[in-house]
């Protein structure tokens, strides 16, 4: 079991070498493995899922007694109920009374939102496919996806979710949507050799698979260890913490002052000098403050979640305020994620042919039901789509395979004559119709111009069919048009880019599609194109242009990343956060949880995966980024009050308890912090 070792380890490349070589290296052949291999497997490589942390609530809650701030609340709880009880008066049960409520207070509010904000690693795991199709001891049949080892043979088929990283063999090509793994827009074909990532979903196709990766050791693992493994501290724990940790030093020498000064010098009793002491320890620290600023808070969440935008972890109200940087996903948060057609950009071939007859041609060459995302994208350019197949009768649809790269129609119009249509990549349709080279050049050309602009093209063709036969090769084909397609911003991503910037907000497009793709997004957002292939900027082939500069200084100054992993995403983050700024992370998908994660504040848009969901601290309910904004301003109007009671709330409690000689301090502190 050596060799299973280093696989393990991930000392051996399964992903690049060739399909003979991966049996071999996992010590399997086509037939799968036995139970009693799998079994044994299961002990070195461990079960198909990820681990699922627990920890003692009890514990949990006990915890939030355990800082600088409830240190103080607890020395001056011990010195009220044992120090006080001197000079033939009682302890001091009023403050004694007044911190412990306090203190169970700030902690059972602390504990409760902790605990509301769920577990990102459980939300991956349950991405996982529950059972699957897998080849043991000679026999099909369905198992647990979770006793699932290298080696394995598996089945895979139309809608179902890939159960782990595995490699094609021989067969038809797939169509995989991994589009909540690495950003990408469409289905990705995938052909025999090729890896497939667990937690993706088959479209299209049915093939054998050989598993090279289970668990954490997954592409799907990696991301989930990456939000499993972080542990953010927000900026409002850390200003509580330096406020602590001044406030006790600040304590200790007023105490020993205040000793000095009252009994060798004044010669005060016993009980009058720990009632001063016991002033200038409750009084010399906010120590209603964490209860104050999570009542607040919890206010601000509530407005907030009016506005569309529900705060899973309160404290998040004060990084939202502060934030100076957002980082954007864009399939499906800057954009719809819906593919487009620009009807001002399409191009016409052929003579005497409108531009809505191309778009007519192409949605008829495409399916009305069980459709592709391009499919749906022509019949839906269509005022009604229907006009798809009116007037006419379907004969023979041809669907789209890797091979030919296109769609057809054969159809029957009113007047009973025959006709095809066909839809696929330029150069098919190109060979289809043997243009002549002036053709050729002109097609090429406005693809070229296309691209420039990050726009995907579409070519459609039409043929007659004079021997009325679904078989028949047909008249010359005739190409018609092409057609730009692109996912197009939602309608108020440009403006919410803009108000962000006018809230000293930097908005950086973070996205899985190609560069050119992420500029021409970039351009129609007024967001600028300074963009960068994050591969060139955090992978080994760093772009040579850009090695005299600081990837930190690059990441700073662009104004997005193309061609993002899940691990990209986080490491701009992380690089963000090292030059001082506190960084927004907005996402949708599972490619996003580990940015999300170590984001300080982490935003999922609507519709977005319970990944996203569970990694973020803050869940918008409404489609787009406007309300981004909106929790912006409201958090920074909520960020403002708890300053001003920062500011002034100890002060006023100290003056008042020794101007007023008030009887009990911690008393006035829950008064005050209950005032409205």
């Amino acid at each position: 079991m050596g060799g299973l070792e280093e696989i393990r380890n991930e000392a051996v490349d399964l992903e690049n070498i060739p399909i003979e070589e991966v049996f071999e290296q996992l010590k399997c052949t086509r037939q799968g493995l036995t139970s009693d291999e799998g079994a044994q497997r299961v002990e070195i490589f461990g079960l198909n899922k990820l681990e699922e942390k627990k920890e003692s609530k009890v514990l949990k809650f006990l915890g939030f007694m355990w800082n600088p701030l409830s240190w103080v609340m607890e020395m001056a709880a011990i010195m009220a109920i044992a120090l006080a009880n001197g000079g033939g008066k009682p302890p001091d049960w009023q403050d004694f009374v007044g911190i412990i409520v306090l203190l169970v207070i700030n902690s059972t509010i602390s504990f409760i939102e902790e605990n509301n904000a769920g577990n990102a690693a459980a939300a991956l795991m349950a991405n996982l496919a529950p059972k699957t199709k897998v080849l043991r001891d000679g026999r099909w049949g369905e198992q647990e996806a979770s006793i699932l080892v290298p080696g394995d043979i598996v089945s895979i088929k139309l809608g179902d979710i890939v159960p782990a990283d595995a490699r094609l063999l021989e067969g038809d090509p797939l169509k995989i949507d991994q589009s909540g793994l690495t950003g990408e827009s469409l289905p990705v074909t995938k052909n025999p050799g090729d890896e497939v990532f667990s937690g993706s979903t088959c479209k299209q196709g049915e093939i054998e698979a050989v598993v090279i990766a289970t668990g954490v050791h997954t592409f799907f693992g990696k991301a989930a260890h990456l939000v499993d493994s972080t542990n953010q501290v927000g900026h409002f724990q850390q200003v509580l913490t330096a406020i602590g940790n001044f406030c006790i030093v600040s304590i200790a020498v007023g105490i020993v002052i205040e000793i000095i000064v009252m009994f060798p010098i004044q010669r005060r009793k016993y009980r009058a000098g720990i009632e001063n002491l016991l002033v200038l320890l409750i009084g010399g620290i906010p120590i209603a403050m964490p209860t104050v600023l999570s009542v607040t808070m919890a206010i601000g969440s509530h407005k907030l979640s009016q506005q569309g935008a529900i705060t899973k972890r309160m404290t998040a109200i004060e990084e939202l305020a502060g934030m100076d940087v957002l980082c954007s996903d864009k399939t499906g948060t800057l954009t719809l994620n819906k593919l487009s057609v620009d009807k001002n950009l399409v191009e016409v071939f052929a003579k005497g042919v409108d531009k809505e007859h191309v778009l007519l041609l192409a949605a008829r060459a495409s399916r009305v039901e069980n459709q592709d995302a391009i499919d749906a994208c022509m019949v839906g350019m269509l005022a009604d789509p229907k006009e798809a197949r009116a007037g006419i009768r379907e004969v023979h649809f041809l669907p789209f395979n890797p091979t030919d790269k296109r769609t057809a129609l054969t159809y029957i119009d009113a007047e009973g004559n025959w006709h095809r249509a066909s839809k696929g990549a330029p150069e098919q349709i190109i060979t289809l119709c043997n243009c002549k080279e002036d053709v050729k050049r002109k097609v090429h050309s406005v693809i070229e111009k296309y691209a420039e602009r990050g726009l995907r093209s579409l070519a459609v063709a039409r043929q007659e069919v004079p021997e009325k036969s679904k078989d028949s090769p047909g008249g010359p084909w005739q190409f018609i048009g092409l057609l730009p397609l692109f996912d197009p911003p939602r309608h108020d991503s440009a403006e919410t880019i803009r108000k962000a910037l006018v809230l000293g907000v930097n908005v950086k497009m973070i996205t899985g599609d190609q560069l050119a793709i992420g500029k021409e997004t970039g351009r129609r957002l007024g967001m600028g194109t300074n963009m960068y292939p994050s591969s060139a900027l955090l992978g080994q082939s760093k772009d040579g242009s850009l090695e005299s500069l600081p990837v930190d200084e690059l990441i700073e100054k662009a104004d997005g990343f193309a061609g993002v992993f899940p691990e990209h995403k986080y490491e701009i983050v992380k690089r963000l956060q090292e030059k001082k700024h506190i960084v927004g992370m907005t996402g949708d998908g599972v490619n996003d949880a580990p940015a999300l994660k170590k984001a300080d504040i982490g935003i999922a848009v609507d519709d977005a995966t319970d990944a996203a969901r569970s990694a973020s601290d803050i869940v918008l309910t409404e489609p787009g980024l406007s309300v981004i904004i909106s929790a912006v301003l409201t958090s920074r109007c909520i960020f403002q009050r708890m300053k001003n009671y920062t500011t002034h709330c100890s002060f006023s409690v100290m003056c008042y308890a020794r101007s007023m000689q008030f009887p009990s301090p911690s008393v006035l502190c829950l008064a005050l912090c209950l005032l409205p």
